[in-house]
């Protein structure tokens, strides 16, 4: 059973979310008090946190910038904001998917699902070390370590680049890297993508690995050897 903490504040909302969920024998909690959101994290040890933007004392954002400052734990944002800024804050901020309010729950399950299965998942299979431009990337760990120190990376972003480094020095397209990552690409924005590439870049680039991956316009991204660059 995975265990899924709930931060809304609508409470009948959080009551209809949290009654579909366990029907998926799924163990939901909420919050009880909004200025202690990391204490209540930290005991629940949560495998997926579903949080909206607009709370009382801080907002998600400021949230999940916490959590993601403790933890690589899957962050899904649900909010009724439709800017497109506030889904690329989220990305920026490390959360692997936003769903707008209001959703069609058929949906909001999927993408818990499908978030569930990539995340706990992928990382069953033997090679769990790989060497890459010099660096060791550990997809257990999710970090990527060279001379130049330590990287750890969000599970979106060590997902990318291990699809990446599978099919280096050639090019992986965006469907390809989509569907691999969200299974259904119609409940998803292709700036999603975008924003979680470029996000790798810039950890990749602080051990000086940022210029590995190229960008293919129209076509996809390439991990590139060393040797190629």
């Amino acid at each position: 059973m995975f265990n899924i903490l709930l931060i809304e504040d609508d409470t009948t909302l959080f009551n209809e979310i949290k009654n579909r969920l366990t029907q998926w024998q799924y163990d939901v909690r909420g919050i009880n008090d909004f200025s202690r959101v990391m204490e209540e994290f930290s005991a629940f040890k949560p495998d997926l946190v579903l949080i909206d933007i607009q709370l009382p004392k801080f907002d998600g954002f400021h949230w999940c910038r916490m959590i993601r400052s403790h933890s690589n734990v899957p962050i899904l944002f649900i909010s009724s904001r439709d800017h497109p800024m506030d889904m690329v804050m989220s990305m920026q901020l490390g959360a692997d998917d936003f769903i707008q309010k209001p959703f069609h729950f058929d949906v909001l399950i999927a993408k818990v699902h499908a978030t569930l299965r990539r995340v706990y998942n992928y990382n069953t299979e033997q090679v769990s070390l790989k060497t890459w431009c010099g660096a060791a990337v550990d997809y257990e760990r999710n970090t990527v370590s060279n001379e130049n120190g330590t990287i750890d990376l969000t599970k979106n972003e060590i997902f990318i680049l291990k699809l990446l480094i599978a099919q280096k020095n050639r090019i992986v397209s965006r469907d390809n890297l989509i569907n691999s990552l969200w299974d259904d690409k119609r409940f998803i924005s292709d700036n999603t993508l975008t924003v979680n590439v470029n996000r790798l870049r810039k950890r990749l680039d602080e051990i000086g690995l940022g210029g590995y991956i190229e960008t293919k316009v129209g076509q996809g991204y390439v991990a590139l050897e060393k040797d190629r660059l």
